[in-house]
């Protein structure tokens, strides 16, 4: 009992001030809910100024990732797949697609990364570009993320207008700028949520503009958002897109569909021309980096280290040969997640952890936000609409399409931000409706949840403030600024001990490696090492004994017995 109140303890005082609200409103004369009305009023009449709205969104959005980050705690990359973005935005940034594999390419190898037949990111290059953006503007690649937050938050509001007035668009948009799941997850790390957002947001905000009044402008944007959810989180996107294609081929049969000629010029031409487009770019960058124009380097990564499929109803692959036993432990339990899932036992397990593990993400993220729950409870009404329809009905087909997928991280569902933010105005627009004894209850209502909803996000976003740089990530961070401090050229070769988490890899370098004032390698068999000391013998060799990675790391010379 007392474990299940810490966790919820939050969702537990937001139910307390709901109840306590909704009593007070029972209590009290509709004539006292006179700020309501006025709030509204206010919100109405900014909403009607678009341009401005749009900028408070991105500004809001953007200032409170900044300020997240210069006020509180930098983020330090933790995650594999954020150092291999990383080398991406690296790579980017010196004008380059790819890098030359390294004649020591083992004692650099590490998860996420291809080292042969070249040194690149496995992924593709949507989020690789934002970091680089900011990496180029700022030498600090996490002003990428904060931008792109600030233009997906922003793309959000826009797709809010096609589907919702103008006063509650621009709630959504300012919602959506403080949830914490966005500002404090996708906004302060550097593996992805916002850039997929950004191209959900474009496509469903085009799809409702188009059917409405087919033109160019809206056909580009939808193609250009198809394009950053292929270069982003390419299978997501594919889901999301496909309810978006039955859609319009639905409207284009319909009695309400354009004439053929509209249909092409103004539809299916900008549509495909930005598609050409992308194809032929992503055909490029695949060639330059897998050496094939339809073979992307995701594929060639997993075909060389991968223990178990893409999808559930695939077979799972022969275990590889890995050269580095922390690479083997990493990926036999990925092997066991896939296989547990071959059982109805285990796949209803984990089915119930991936949808838990969503639901509570746009809920709140890691700070459960019970405000946001109770609206879902008009989802009946909502049915009675037909877009609200076609949007529960895409949410649906796009979780199945989760589920298929052996493990699911809260960023694979960004594409579909906008339908979920949306639904959740929707469902308050129906409560705002509810009336008890003549009283305006759910007018009243709406608002204290909304009040309650923006409290919650205000401690979230003190609590993250708070948060110290403690942890093996602050420790590597620590240790790469003190080198690099000290000049000169130097070598830390990583000697893992049996305690440590294969979750934590320290050996990630930068695009160019023999270029780098710091190199990280791994330390495998005497003769390998000693060629390596050898090629690197302008460097101060250094020795990073890593077993236990929650305490303070110390480096110490590479003992001159193991030197060549």
């Amino acid at each position: 009992m007392l474990r299940f109140l810490a966790e919820y303890q939050e969702a537990l005082a937001e139910a307390t001030a709901i109840v306590v609200m909704f009593v007070v409103v029972l209590l009290r004369q509709p004539r006292d809910a006179m700020w309501v009305r006025t709030v509204e009023r206010r919100l109405g009449w900014l909403g009607q100024r678009r341009g401005l709205s749009i900028m408070l969104v991105g500004l809001l959005a953007l200032g409170g990732s900044a300020m997240l980050s210069l006020l509180g705690r930098m983020p330090e990359p933790s995650v594999h797949d954020e150092f291999s973005y990383l080398l991406a935005a690296d790579t980017f940034s010196r004008g380059r697609l790819s890098n030359p594999a390294h004649p020591l390419w083992v004692h650099f190898e590490s998860f996420h990364i291809l080292q042969q037949p070249i040194y690149a990111s496995k992924y593709l290059p949507a989020q690789g570009l934002t970091l680089a953006v900011g990496q180029v503007i700022s030498g600090r690649p996490i002003v990428g993320v904060w931008i792109s937050t600030a233009l997906a938050c922003a793309a959000i509001y826009w797709m809010l207008l096609a589907w919702l007035p103008s006063g509650w668009a621009l709630l959504g948009g300012g919602l959506t700028a403080l949830h914490p799941g966005v500002l404090h997850d996708w906004g302060q790390t550097y593996w992805g949520g916002t850039v997929a957002m950004l191209g959900g947001a474009l496509v469903f905000g085009a799809l409702w503009r188009i059917v409405r009044r087919p033109n160019v402008r809206d056909s580009l944007l939808l193609g250009i958002g198809l394009a950053v959810l292929a270069n982003s989180r390419p299978y997501e996107g594919l889901v999301a897109s496909v309810p978006v294609a039955v859609g319009l081929l639905v409207w284009t049969l319909s009695k309400r569909g354009p004439r053929p000629r509209v249909l092409i010029g103004l539809v299916v031409l900008p549509i495909l021309t930005v598609l050409a487009l992308t194809g032929g770019a992503m055909g490029f960058y695949n060639w330059r980096v897998a050496g094939n124009v339809l073979r992307m380097p995701y594929q060639i990564y997993e075909a060389t280290y991968a223990s178990a499929p893409l999808f559930l109803w695939q077979a799972a692959p022969p275990m590889p040969s890995y050269r580095h036993p922390i690479m083997w432990h990493f990926y036999l339990f990925n092997d066991y997640l896939f296989k547990q899932q071959q059982t109805l036992q285990g796949l209803a397990k984990m089915t119930w952890h991936k949808v838990k593990t969503l639901w509570l993400f746009y809920q709140g993220g890691r700070y459960f936000r019970l405000g946001l729950t109770i609206p879902i409870l008009m989802l009946p009404w909502l049915v009675r609409n037909r877009w609200s329809r076609f949007a529960i009905l895409t949410c649906c087909i796009f979780t199945v399409g989760l589920l298929m997928e052996p493990w699911v991280q809260t960023h694979y569902a960004a594409p579909l931000t906008g339908l979920v933010v949306m639904l959740v105005l929707q469902s308050l627009r129906y409560l705002r409706l509810w009336r008890w004894r003549g009283r305006q209850v759910g007018r009243f209502l709406i608002w204290a949840l909304v009040v309650i909803t923006i409290a919650s996000s205000a401690r979230a976003f003190s609590q993250r403030m708070q948060l110290k740089a403690i942890g093996w990530e602050f420790e590597r961070a620590r240790i790469l600024r003190e080198l690099q401090a000290n000049g000169g050229h130097h070598l830390v070769i990583v000697r893992y001990g049996p305690k440590h988490q294969p979750n934590n890899e320290w050996v990630y370098n930068e695009a160019d490696i023999d270029g780098a004032r710091v190199v990280w390698a791994r330390e495998i068999a005497l003769p390998q090492t000693r060629r390596l000391l050898e090629y690197f013998k302008d460097r101060q060799a250094w020795l990073a004994e890593i077993d236990a990675d929650d305490i303070p790391q110390q480096l110490v010379p590479y003992p001159s017995e193991l030197r060549p």
